[in-house]
């Protein structure tokens, strides 16, 4: 599969990523914004957000799907977020979409995501794996604890409203603990309860 002179909708170029990410047999998940528009209520974003559990033996076979005459990315970056368990980036600047590629940190958490991880169908029809609705809201706390971004409560808020007794709410306030974001949790689902239609 080639990449194509220019995506003309971001799906497509999602689906082209998540499937140069399965060939090689990397396990992915799709977050962020795009996760928590699937669980609640959609809103734009510029950004893919994918978590890859990429090991350094994995990385020939990633850059061999993102030929350098259609897209940048640094085999360097890749290998150093690998070793950090950080980020890097997958570009196409002819249609100047991005993918952010966040590498799975071996930790309790990470585990638990990719053990809960959901199944949901792309608007064509091809089926992906996504964050659940209970971990998106978590690693939506972490980024709204730290930056207090309108634009992540907002996220939150708009999923507790449109998944409502669908989400386990036990599951994250444990994680809510043990992450340090009870305080956090708290607050959010105290707004949760005044921004309710019926208030």
């Amino acid at each position: 599969m080639l990449p194509r002179e220019s995506f003309v909708e971001q799906d497509e170029l999602l689906r082209y990523a998540i499937r140069a990410l399965n060939e090689p047999g990397i396990s992915y998940l799709i977050g962020g914004s795009l996760a928590s528009s699937a669980y609640g209520e959609p809103r734009l974003t510029n950004d893919i957000d994918l978590v890859a559990d990429l090991r350094p033996s994995q990385v020939p076979g990633l850059l061999a799907k993102f030929p350098m005459d259609a897209f940048h990315l640094d085999g360097e970056a890749v290998k150093d977020a690998i070793n950090r368990k950080g980020q890097f980036n997958i570009i196409h600047p002819s249609s100047g979409y991005k993918v952010d590629v966040f590498v799975a940190r071996q930790d309790d958490f990470s585990r638990s995501q990719f053990a809960r991880r959901r199944t949901l169908r792309l608007p064509d029809g091809e089926e992906a794996f996504f964050v659940s609705p209970e971990d998106v809201i978590l690693n939506k706390l972490i980024y709204w604890k730290m930056r207090q971004s309108e634009r992540q409560l907002n996220d939150i808020l708009g999923m507790l409203r449109v998944q409502g007794d669908r989400v386990d709410r036990a599951y994250i306030q444990g994680w809510a603990i043990r992450l340090d974001l009870a305080e956090a949790w708290k607050i959010v689902l105290r707004k949760s309860v005044e921004s309710a239609p019926d208030r």
